[in-house]
Parts: C-alpha cells; structure tokens; sequence
C-alpha cells in the first residue's frame, strides 16, 4: 500500500499548527493544498489559557474571551493601576481556540485530523517522513513539527553561568474560582502581583476576572525548580484569602503549566522540517509569553509559502538583539544580581505600561530600547549583557 502524501503535515495540532491553517485557508492559492494534522490528544478539553495585548483586533478577536482596559502591577516596592489604551490586555480560552479551529478544518476535504503518537520525523530526498506510534508512515513536501522531541530539547538541560546556559521554568498553578458576591472589576486585570512572598523566587500571581464573581487566579514563578503541588496550592488559597479577601469560594477548574525560560538555540529545522511554536523558538525567554510571536511567525509562513519560498523563517540580524536583551535578564535572575520583584518593579515605575508592552513583543524601537535599560540598575545590568555578547550560547 502506498505511502500517504500530503502538501504539508503538522506534528502536533495546538496553537502554532491551528494559527498556520488557519491562515492557509485564507489564502486562495493555498487553499487546496492536502493537508495532515496528527496529535496524541483530541483537543476537546480547556487545557490552557494565552494572555496577550494588540492594539486592534486581531486574527482571533472572534474568540477572545475577555479583554481588559486597565492592568495592575503590585510589589512591595511599587504598585499601580496602568490604562494601557491603545492595547487591550486580551485573553483566550484553550477550549475555545480549539473549537474554533476544528470547525473550520472538518468542514475542508483536503484536511485530515488523526489522533496518533508522532514518534519520528525524517526526510528521506526530497520529501519528510512521520512515523507514528501505530507504525503508519506519511510523507510531505513540508512538515511543520511543534513537538519538543529530546534530541530539540534536551530534558538534562542545566544552567551552566559560565557558559552563559540559562534554564529557567516559567511554572503556574490556576484555579478559575467562583464566589457567592460580587467581588472582581470585570475591566480590570491584575497583570503582576509580586506582594506575596518571594521565597522560592521571582514569584507573582495575576488575576483575570470573567466576571463580579467568577475569575482566573493565576500562581507563577520563574524559577530553575517545580513545586510540590501543595505548595501550589497553598501560594493559591493564601493569596485568595489575604490578598482578595475572599474567605467563600468554589474552584471550577484547575491548569497547570510549564514554560521554558531558557537561551537554548531551538533549531529551526531542515530544508523539509520546519519547526513551529515553543520548539521553533516562539516563547520569549524572558517572560514566557508565547501567543503573539506565534502569530507572526505564522503570518511570516503563510506569506513565504504563498509566494513559493521556503517557510524557514530566520530573523534578521538586528531583530536578534531581543535575544540579547532576554539572556541579559535570564544571567540576572539566575544568578539572583537582582530579584525578579525588584527588576520588574524598576521596570514598571520608570515606563510608560506602553512601551513595556511593547519591549515584552520585540516592537520598540532602539531609542525606546534604550530608555527601558537605563531604568534598571546599570551596574547590573551592563556587566550582564557584556557576558552575552562576548560568550554567546552555542551548542
């Protein structure tokens, strides 16, 4: 029996996948390309939440599910309310992204969903190979991977200062919880809120209120090492009760996430396999913020392979100076220069909300760029980034 052909193939059907076809069939010469989505999972549970800010609508604005005017930042050292006007603090529900997506694609005779195992991608002359679990085996002009395989991502990763490796964790706990008054301002969200103990290091919580009484409670470090899901747990119940004076509430869903922070050069694949998401390098090292540099990598995709180039998207030489800015604050928080609360607050008390927002999607210019790194301690600061520049992170 022959081997199934596709056009294109994606190894794992999650955000970085689903944003690409999307696109796809929006673009009329794409639109009949035979396509093969497989994922060990059938998406059809609320399995994570992305947070986001645009100034307009964007390609999911139809699923947005909540959005916010005005941002909170809380520390022991600083604290404000922030309208962020023009952006909109945005957020999407997993299980609606998922919905979303599936709607669209069952309804295209050229695209297939398969629920399997992806275990191997290869390319063998000039087409790419997945094998699955199962033991079936397809083939395609391109395949677009977003699984973290161990040979992309080791998982004995350490960070090695000397070598300027960082490996940090972004890690979360969320409880969605519901109260018997009203207590949440439904246009307002807490974005950081580092007043809570610091122990375990750069530790904060955010809030995202649904509605008076139904919102997300959000528990995150940035740290080399997890947590006991106790002291998950307990991180979330003080702060629901000393921080919002919340003492009656029922938990009405759970997530738990893990996010690398790291300065790891992720391949970005070979001539066939082009690497998407987490594993194409799309989460920012240094905030673990992921949704939106999805989106232009995707639109970046679509583009190229609409005009019959290659879909290897390579940043250019002077937007890789973001990647210098993350390291510099990876080398300062994993050597503990500065605490994370502190460097945050600096960052938060000297800018406009504005232009951190837009420091956090690569959008600033340099003279923007500039303001943000004079208003954190230059002493610490500038040794750290002369170590990136002149020990780079290499393989």
């Amino acid at each position: 029996m022959p081997t199934p052909h596709y056009d294109y193939i994606f190894t794992g059907a999650g955000c970085a996948a689903f944003s690409i076809v999307l696109r796809i069939l929006q673009t009329p010469s794409l639109q009949q390309k035979r396509i093969l989505l497989i994922d060990k999972d059938a998406k059809q549970s609320n399995d994570r939440t992305w947070c986001f800010w645009e100034q307009s609508n964007g390609f999911f604005q139809n699923i947005v599910y909540r959005q916010y005017q005005y941002i909170h930042f809380r520390s022991s050292s600083f604290s404000s309310k922030f309208n962020i006007a023009p952006y909109q603090y945005k957020m999407i529900r997993g299980i609606d992204f998922y919905n979303h997506a599936l709607r669209q694609i069952q309804t295209q005779s050229n695209i297939t969903f398969v629920q399997d195992t992806v275990v191997e991608i290869t390319t063998h002359k000039d087409v790419a190979v997945v094998t699955t679990t199962n033991g079936d085996k397809y083939t395609a002009s391109y395949v677009f991977n977003s699984i973290l395989f161990e040979h992309l991502f080791p998982k004995n990763r350490v960070t090695n200062i000397a070598k300027n490796q960082y490996h940090l964790l972004q890690h979360f706990k969320g409880w969605i919880i519901e109260t018997d008054s009203d207590v949440f301002n439904t246009n307002e969200a807490t974005f950081m809120d580092f007043s809570i103990p610091q122990k375990h290091g750069a530790s904060f919580v955010y809030v995202l209120p649904f509605t008076a009484r139904k919102a997300l409670v959000e528990y995150t470090l940035f740290t080399e090492q997890l947590l006991s899901q106790n002291e998950y747990d307990n991180g979330l119940q003080q702060y629901i009760h000393q921080h919002l004076g919340i003492s009656h509430y029922s938990i009405v869903e759970e997530e738990f996430g893990i996010i690398p922070m790291t300065n790891y050069p992720f391949e970005k694949g070979t001539a066939n396999i082009v690497h998407i998401g987490t594993v194409g390098g799309a989460t920012k090292a240094s905030s673990g913020y992921t949704f939106q540099f999805i989106q232009k990598h995707s639109e970046a995709i679509v583009a190229a392979l609409a005009k019959g180039l290659s879909p290897q998207i390579r940043a250019s030489f002077w937007k890789q100076r973001f990647q210098l800015y993350d390291a510099t604050l990876l080398h300062v928080l994993a050597t503990k220069s500065m605490p994370g609360d502190a460097v945050f607050a600096q960052l938060f008390a000297n800018n406009k909300p504005q232009r951190i927002l837009a420091f956090l999607d690569n959008d600033t210019n340099f003279l923007e760029e500039l303001k943000i790194m004079s208003s954190v301690p230059t002493t610490i600061f500038m040794p750290a980034a002369l170590r990136q520049i002149n020990s780079p992170y290499k393989i």
